[in-house]
């Protein structure tokens, strides 16, 4: 997973996802007369009601350092964290040996690049002062075969959400990639600086990719103004109404509830 100083999604800003309580199962088909017809698929993906849990004590210690270069903010973590974890399926916790060099000069280009490509994700989105990586976009398209990305007939225009639907994340909204490195999807609730976040200040919890800072939760209430108050954010991506424009072959077909980041459209 590249990360890289460019201007993503996101820059000065990380917001815990808003989780939608499980939605009945749903069904629909489409008919048509000709002999060759086809039952599309609208069974409708739950969405979860909590991520996991966390009861896993790691024997290894977290190692990070950070220090400045004449142009970069230079990151070294074996990305272990210094909380406790789930269990996972596909591996274990395993210590990393990683190297971040983000910008010290970061620039608002006012264009977006995308943490996901036509072939999957291709960025993380930054990484925490803990050490560990912030990597909100899953590797979970459309159709969700048991062939997963290598399906022939994959569509990433309908990527699953990590943060809303059962992929196995612990606590922390985090799980493990089959090499063992641990990161987040999410906002990790046992994380010292998110779960002591302070209500009257501003607080730096890491760094995007492109060199903007990464605050947790609260925000200047003036954003121009230091010597404003602070005010909890809110996100301006609300879900969508009606249905998803796929057919149920090549894409989804049932109501939007917030299984898909595609369910969401930014309303300022």
């Amino acid at each position: 997973m590249k990360l890289r100083g460019k201007n993503l999604v996101l820059k000065s800003l990380f917001i815990l996802s808003i989780f939608w309580s499980l939605t009945a199962l749903q069904s629909c088909s489409s008919d048509n007369d000709s002999e060759d017809d086809v039952e599309a698929d609208c069974d409708q993906i739950a969405v979860a009601d909590g991520p996991g849990d966390c009861d896993v004590s790691l024997d290894i210690d977290q190692e990070v350092t950070i220090s400045e270069n004449t142009t970069d903010r230079v990151i070294t973590t074996n990305s272990i964290p210094d909380h406790k974890v789930g269990e996972f399926p596909n591996a274990d916790v395993s210590e990393q040996n990683e190297t971040y060099n983000i910008t010290l000069t970061p620039t608002d280009t006012g264009s977006l690049t995308s943490l996901l490509g036509d072939g999957g994700p291709i960025y993380s989105f930054g990484i925490l002062l803990n050490g560990v990586e912030l990597d909100p976009v899953a590797a979970e398209p459309w159709p969700h075969s048991d062939l997963g990305i290598m399906d022939p007939d994959v569509n990433w225009d309908w990527n699953l959400e990590a943060t809303t639907v059962p992929i196995g994340l612990d606590c922390n909204y985090a799980h493990v990639q089959p090499t063992g490195k641990y990161h987040y999807h999410g906002a990790p609730t046992l994380e010292t600086l998110i779960n002591n976040a302070s209500t009257t200040e501003m607080t730096l919890v890491g760094w995007a990719a492109d060199g903007f800072p990464i605050y947790y939760k609260y925000a200047y209430s003036t954003a121009t103004d230091a010597s404003s108050g602070v005010e909890a954010m809110t996100s301006s991506y609300q879900l969508k109404t009606g249905n998803r424009t796929g057919d149920g072959i090549t894409g989804p077909c049932s109501a939007y509830n917030g299984a898909y980041f595609q369910d969401f459209e930014y309303i300022d």
